[in-house]
Order: structure tokens, then C-alpha cells, then sequence
């Protein structure tokens, strides 16, 4: 194996920046997703968030964004250090495996030995210098022929996250966290997920892989072999602008949609080929309304959390998030828990614990054919 600064020299960090993030609308819509918003109060989008813990890692030249066509403006316009080679973009969503296996089959022959990172554009982590440790083990695990993982060491029995159940120690020098993956669980009910926290051997999905481009694609290829081709296929038209726009036209409407969990991570789990390295540092998907609540009242449930520049709201013994994007007057008189968004076209008043149900909302409106809200 080579040694731990030769494989960081050889890694790519990957941005698949796409979804609607259907659970936070009517913030988050098509034409604007969770990942071009500051949904922090940093002053920075979630994207821009992500780039800013990669760049450290890998190198402003060495990131990769994949997004959808519609979006390449504003992705440009906050990430002016992206590299034009390095933007690839979706003619419609075709699910992870599409996203992560192109941008592999595409970093593949351009540099046939590329370590790659995969990691979505709208989680919010705290402890950046942790995060990078982690990160930096899972690079020499990946290395060494494994498809590593980041497990999130649970902090509450949450329904909402997929979980990985932990084996032995590999052993890897460089890696001392490292562990085998024995399996992936789907999002448990609340009994079995209050076990997994108790038990200590499961860590929460966080959905971030490392891997040798070419082992990736090899594993992708063992459970979907016509979606590979055509990745590799679309990647040796790709640098080539006159080929490009026929390849994708020809050959991306017919890919399958399929999370790379299904495709890649619980095939190699159950291979042995899996990998985790297990992180301590504060880690959400803002999955939910309940997630910005909580990551701006620091898990305090008295506490209303409002977002927006011009917000005006008059509260009294209440809590919850409020999110303004209009000049309405909001008030709120003993309240708990409650959710209201607040947008030129589109009024959202729900609880906190009927967060998850939102996205019931956005299916409702395209059956009923309302897709302007969308």
C-alpha cells in the first residue's frame, strides 16, 4: 500500500448536488434546493459550506460538483473556484449511483489510480478539524482496496437515519479507527433504534463513501452492469465538448435510478468489502423543519429559531422556527414546537413532530397539478 500523504495527493473530493429536498418545502423548490440555501445563519449556503471542508482536503482544483443544468448558475456563482472541467451536469435526477458512478467514470481516465469522496451538498457537520481526521483514514482504508464509510456516532435513537452495524477492527496502518462493515439497516422503527444506540455497535448512515474510482465501479458493476456501461460510456465522450451533448442525450434518459447505498455499500458490506471509520464530530442532513430548529436552538426546545433577513416576528411564549421570506408581520402566542414558512406564494404552519409529513404536502400538490408552487 502507499503510504498516507501519496494516497491524500491522489484523492478527489465529490459534491453530488442535487434533490429538492421535498421535506423543507415550501422553502426548498426545484428551481431553489436546501443546498443553496443558508439554512445555518452563517452567512454561507449549505454548498457553499460543504466546499469550504473539502477544499483543505483536497485542493480547489480538485473538486468535482455533479448538479442539475438548471442550477449550474448559482452553483458557479457560489463556488467562483470550481474548475469549469470539474462541473458535470444532469439533464434530469437519476439518484446517487448515476451521480457518484459518472463523476468515477469520468476521474477514472483521467487519472486511472484517483481516490474519490463522495459528499452531498446540504449536511451541516460542526467539527470540521474531526471531520478531516476521519476523512483522511478513510483515504488510506480506500487505499487499501476497501470502500470506506462514515458512521455518525449517534447522539439520540432518531428514526429518520439509516444505520451501519459495526464488526471488528481491520487493522490498517494509518486507519487505527477503522472497522468492518457487517450490514446496513434501513431507518428503524423507535424500539430498535433505542437498541442500536444502547448496543454501541451501530453509528448512523451519513451517506459519505470513499473509494479507488476503479474499485467502485467494479463493485457497481457486480449488481448493475448496464448502468456502468453507459457511465463509462458517457465518461469517454465527456472531456470532448463535440461528443458530449450526444452522449448525454443518447444515454442518460435510460439509466436506472438507484441509490448507490443498493448499488455499491450494502452488496460490499455483505462482500466484506465495506469499511467504516467512525465519527465523533456534530453531523445533520437538515433532513426536516426539526433539524433547523434544533441546529439553531442548540437542542433547547424553549427556543424559537427565526430565519430570514427581513424577518418581523413578535413571539410570546412560544417555540419552534420561523422562516420568513415575505414582509408579512408574524405572530405567535403560545406555541410549542411549531413550524411556519412564510414565502411570497406558499404558507407552511406545521409542529415540529409532523416535520417528516411535509414532503405528503409536495406530493399532494403534483397530483393535483399545482407544480408552480414546486
Amino acid at each position: 500500500m502507499a503510504d498516507r500523504s501519496d494516497a491524500l495527493a491522489r484523492f478527489y473530493s465529490v459534491i453530488p448536488a442535487g434533490g429538492v429536498g421535498s421535506r423543507l418545502w415550501p422553502l426548498s423548490r426545484a428551481d431553489a434546493p436546501k443546498f443553496l440555501h443558508d439554512l445555518t445563519g452563517s452567512g454561507s449556503t449549505l454548498l457553499r459550506g460543504t466546499w469550504d471542508r473539502l477544499a483543505p482536503l483536497s485542493g480547489d482544483q480538485r473538486i468535482m460538483v455533479v448538479t442539475g443544468r438548471a442550477h449550474r448558475a448559482a452553483v458557479e456563482a457560489q463556488l467562483p473556484e470550481l474548475v469549469d472541467a470539474n462541473i458535470v451536469l444532469e439533464t434530469e435526477p437519476k439518484d446517487s449511483s448515476a451521480a457518484i458512478g459518472l463523476a468515477a467514470a469520468i476521474l477514472k481516465l483521467r487519472e486511472p489510480d484517483v481516490i474519490i469522496g463522495s459528499f452531498a451538498a446540504d449536511h451541516v457537520i460542526g467539527d470540521v478539524r474531526s471531520f478531516r481526521r476521519a476523512i483522511e483514514q478513510a483515504v488510506v482504508v480506500a487505499d487499501a482496496g476497501y470502500i470506506a464509510t462514515i458512521g455518525i456516532t449517534p447522539t439520540e435513537p432518531a428514526i429518520g437515519f439509516g444505520y451501519i452495524h459495526c464488526g471488528e477492527a481491520l487493522g490498517i496502518e494509518g486507519a487505527p479507527k477503522a472497522l468492518r462493515v457487517e450490514s446496513f439497516v434501513e431507518k428503524p422503527d423507535l424500539a430498535t433504534a433505542e437498541g442500536y444506540v444502547e448496543g454501541g455497535d451501530h453509528l448512523w448512515n451519513g451517506g459519505m463513501f470513499v473509494s479507488r474510482a476503479d474499485v467502485l465501479l467494479k463493485q457497481m458493476r457486480q449488481t448493475q452492469p448496464e448502468l456502468v456501461a453507459g457511465l463509462e460510456e458517457l465518461a469517454s465522450a465527456w472531456d470532448d465538448p463535440t461528443t458530449r451533448g450526444p452522449a448525454v442525450d443518447r444515454i442518460w434518459p435510460g439509466l436506472i435510478k438507484i441509490a448507490i447505498d443498493y448499488s455499491v455499500a450494502e452488496p460490499a458490506a455483505a462482500a466484506g468489502k465495506l469499511a467504516v471509520i467512525p465519527g465523533t464530530f456534530d453531523w445533520d442532513d437538515v433532513g426536516d423543519f426539526a433539524s433547523i430548529a434544533k441546529l439553531h436552538s442548540g437542542g433547547r426546545k424553549n427556543d424559537l429559531a427565526i430565519l430570514g433577513e427581513n424577518a418581523r416576528v413578535l413571539a410570546d411564549a412560544s417555540s419552534g422556527v420561523v422562516i420568513s421570506q415575505s414582509d408579512r408581520i408574524i405572530s405567535l402566542i403560545g406555541v410549542r414546537d411549531i413550524v411556519i414558512v412564510d414565502t411570497p406564494d406558499a404558507l407552511l404552519v406545521t409542529t415540529t413532530a409532523n416535520a417528516q409529513r411535509v414532503k405528503s404536502v409536495v406530493d399532494a400538490l403534483k397530483l393535483s397539478g399545482r407544480s408552480e408552487v414546486l
